[in-house]
This record gives C-alpha cells, sequence and structure tokens, in this order.
C-alpha cells in the first residue's frame, strides 16, 4: 500500500489544483449550515427572558467573534511556519487569511454595538473585551498594511510574520479579559469546563452559525491562496501552460 505524502501538498503548483477542488465543498457546506443555524436563531431559539428579541444577534455576533480569534491563531501559525522554515506556501496562507481575519473581526465589532446599543444605552463603550477586540481589528489591517508596503515578497513575509507573532499575545487577552477586569460586557455562555447557560435551541443555532462561519472562512481562504499563488508563480513554467490550457479552450 502506497504511504501518502501529505509534504507532496506543500507545493504552491500541488495544492492549487487542490485548493480548486475543496472550494465548491465548502461553499456549499457554509451555504447549507448559515441557513439551518439561521432558521434556527431566527424561528425556532426562544425569546430571552431578559433581552428580549434583541438577543438574537448573538447567532451572529458571537461565531464572527470566535472567528476572529481563531483565523488570527492560525494566521500566526503558517506565519510562523514560513518565517521558520522559509515555505512559500505558508506564507500564502497567512496572507491569505488575513482580509478573512479582518472582516470577522469587523463583523464581531459591528453586531457588538447593534446589540449594545438596546442593552447598555450606547454604541461603543470602552469596555476591555471590546478595546481588545478593536485592536485585534489594527493588527489584522497593520499586519496587511506592512505586507503591501514592501515590494519583495520575501521581506514582506518576514516582516508580516513578525508581527503575526507578536500580536498573538492578544487573543488571550480578549478571551480572558472579562475574567481579568470589571467589565460590562457578558462572561463566556459556552465553556468547556461547565454547562452552557442558555437554552439547548439556542446553542444549536450558534454552533452551526459557528461552523458555517468556518466553513465560509475556508472556501474564501482557497479562492484568495490561489489567487496569490497565480500572481507569486506567474513566471513559472506551471502557471504558463496553466495559462495557455486555459486560453486553448
Amino acid at each position: 500500500m502506497a504511504k501518502l505524502n501529505w509534504f507532496y501538498f506543500a507545493a504552491p503548483n500541488t495544492f492549487y489544483p487542490l485548493a480548486g477542488k475543496m472550494i465548491p465543498w465548502f461553499t456549499a457546506a457554509a451555504l447549507g449550515l448559515a441557513a439551518i443555524g439561521l432558521y434556527i436563531g431566527f424561528f425556532v431559539a426562544p425569546t430571552d427572558f431578559q433581552q428580549g428579541e434583541g438577543y438574537r444577534i448573538i447567532f451572529v455576533h458571537v461565531p464572527t467573534a470566535w472567528m476572529s480569534m481563531f483565523l488570527y491563531v492560525v494566521m500566526a501559525f503558517w506565519a510562523a511556519i514560513g518565517l521558520a522554515f522559509n515555505t512559500r506556501l505558508s506564507s500564502m496562507m497567512a496572507q491569505a487569511i488575513a482580509p478573512t481575519g479582518a472582516l470577522m473581526t469587523f463583523l464581531a465589532l459591528w453586531t457588538g454595538s447593534l446589540w449594545g446599543k438596546p442593552m447598555w444605552g450606547a454604541w461603543w463603550v470602552w469596555d476591555a473585551r471590546l478595546t481588545s477586540e478593536l485592536i485585534l481589528l489594527f493588527l489584522y489591517i497593520g499586519f496587511m498594511a506592512l505586507q503591501a508596503s514592501i515590494d519583495d515578497p520575501r521581506r514582506a513575509d518576514r516582516a508580516g510574520a513578525v508581527l503575526a507573532i507578536v500580536g498573538v499575545i492578544n487573543v488571550p487577552i480578549i478571551y480572558f479579559s472579562v475574567q481579568w477586569w470589571n467589565t460590562l460586557h457578558q462572561g463566556a455562555s459556552v465553556s468547556i469546563t461547565r454547562s452552557p447557560s442558555m437554552a439547548t435551541t439556542m446553542l444549536w443555532g450558534m454552533l452551526v452559525m459557528a461552523l458555517a462561519f468556518w466553513m465560509y472562512s475556508i472556501a474564501v481562504v482557497l479562492v484568495r491562496v490561489r489567487a496569490i499563488i497565480l500572481e507569486r508563480e506567474r513566471n513559472t513554467d506551471w502557471v504558463r501552460d496553466l495559462k495557455a490550457r486555459g486560453a486553448a479552450k
């Protein structure tokens, strides 16, 4: 039995077609899960006895907040792999993840403000979690801006990797901010150490939406990394052959 060589897909020219095959599957999963999650969140989950119907924004807010932190850690991981082992595809993956991570962070902040206005009476407060989440958005933007400002891709990858790795320290600050400081933001409703403090239907709706955003993120990152691969590898033989085959069709 032949042994599967996982390193075979570490090269841009072999990963490119694999990513193309995976995109439709993750896109379909994202659409299906989002439809189920939104249906549960808006039509099945009961009305909250304290927050009323306004709490339903959490079915978008909480999953995007989770993804904003998760994607940053994944981005920093790929950036660190690229920095340590000088692997081209790793750095491309980090570059591809950054815009989606920034989008998730923006959505978390935006939906949080929509929830905060009726609950707190203000669109924004300098709460520890909100402030650290805003810093996360600046880190994403800084990573993208730093890479865009350097013409040499290798130097841009190294500079971005250093910023991404240093910025990881902000992720646990976001997560534990409600425990470390006296904040307006409520504590975690879902924890691995205790039972969830919400109805089962609410929990399932939130988890399905989190999975939908996860599938969406994978699909979009794969689309973006394919574009980055073509841009960076445009002078290689395999990209020329790919363009020639496309032009011949």
